[in-house]
């Protein structure tokens, strides 16, 4: 009686030798992953500060000076320097030199000691939208305490009606790596692994070795999976050296169970080597290989949540992110790192994960089969 799963081990350890033996592919399973890693944990940072803020003081006041000051001390803008002109100003702006800039009007101080509305203009560079958004909000802000602080002054009062304690949970400190990194990890994971096992049948082919495999005494099931557990393993170890590097590089706590970390990869990693084998099944060269394994990377940046938040995307897209593995893996990266969930609260996820793995993987068997009868 034949075995599924015959000749399992004879190329599991024939996968190995390749992979141990093939130094271009160890270094491209581990050594650009490592460096995209340690890049986009770096690069990827929302939180804006230091935005270069130009002045034209024509009050030049004590009065003033404080505006700048309260400015300044925000940490969203620094001091780029005074002009003279609005044309000087505007200048400046369109050269990119300043990213703001703070007009104070003559009779600011008199105004404001009078009792009359004193108005200060700020003008923001709107072509980044993302510092323009925080260069307004900062400045709103500011104006916003200062005429509360001015009104309670007049009032004779020292603390206001209202006030309201928001709390922020998770990530108190708004750290952009804690939101980030952990999606970057998914990311470089989909990168190594697709690639890894898309060029593994391919390099068969081209190598005229894949015919010895076909008239060998084994089952196609085997086939398949002695070509993934080698990546398997090696993915999983990558995987943890990412969280080591999550942790003690960029300082992101991990507030949920390592075990649930590590249920969710393997799961993750079996999905992605799935599809990289499903892709090198199709593809007739190295180069449709890449190409293939590229064309998956872009929708998983921009439809998993990775960056843009999916509840604001047309259904269209929600449902072509609802398709990719990574969606589910980063969800349950920051649900786990950040938020401390635990694999029965998010149970849901790991059944798409381990539900796409398997497909994936009998589809492999069922049209490597059939390409070959």
């Amino acid at each position: 009686m034949r075995t599924p799963f015959r000749g399992f081990t004879a190329i599991l350890y024939k996968e190995f030798l390749v992979v141990l033996r093939d130094p271009a592919t160890l270094f491209f399973m581990i050594f650009p992953p490592l460096i995209q890693m340690i890049a986009f944990g770096y690069a990827l940072d929302t939180d804006v500060r230091n935005l270069p803020l130009v002045v034209l003081d024509e009050d030049r006041t004590a009065e003033s000076r404080r505006i700048l000051d309260d400015f300044v001390n925000t940490g969203t803008f620094r001091y780029a320097g005074e002009v003279s002109s609005i044309e000087e100003l505007s200048l400046r702006m369109r050269q990119g030199k300043a990213a703001a800039a703070l007009q104070i009007p003559p009779g600011f101080t008199r105004d404001l000691h009078a009792g009359r509305t004193a108005h200060v203009q700020v003008l923001i560079d709107g072509s980044n939208s993302t510092t323009a958004s925080s260069a307004l909000n900062t400045s709103i802000g500011l104006a916003f305490r200062e005429s509360i602080r001015r009104l309670l002054g007049s009032l004779a009062r020292r603390e206001p009606p209202v006030e309201v304690r928001p709390q922020i949970l998770y990530n108190p400190a708004m750290r952009s790596p804690n939101f980030f990194v952990p999606g970057v990890i998914g990311l470089v994971l989909q990168i190594a692994t697709v690639f890894a096992t898309a060029m593994s049948l391919v390099r068969e082919r081209e190598r005229g070795t894949l015919e010895q495999l076909l008239v060998s005494p084994m089952s196609r099931w085997g086939l398949m999976l002695g070509k993934i557990v080698p990546y398997l393993f090696m993915g999983m170890i990558m995987a943890c050296g990412l969280f080591a590097i999550m942790r003690w590089l960029f300082h992101v706590p991990i507030a949920g169970d390592v075990t649930a970390l590590l249920v969710a990869s393997f799961l993750y990693i079996f999905a992605l080597l799935s599809l990289g084998l499903l892709i090198s099944t199709r593809a007739q060269n190295q180069m449709q290989a890449l190409q293939m394994t590229m064309t998956f990377l872009l929708p998983s940046v921009f439809f998993s949540g990775f960056i843009f938040p999916r509840d604001t995307m047309p259904w269209i897209f929600q449902a072509l992110g609802a398709a990719l593995p990574a969606t589910y893996f980063i969800e349950l990266m920051r649900a786990i790192i950040l938020r401390g969930a635990t694999m029965v609260e998010f149970w849901q996820h790991l059944a798409i994960l381990a539900g796409m793995g398997a497909g994936l993987f009998v589809l492999c068997v069922l049209r490597f089969r059939n390409r070959i009868a």
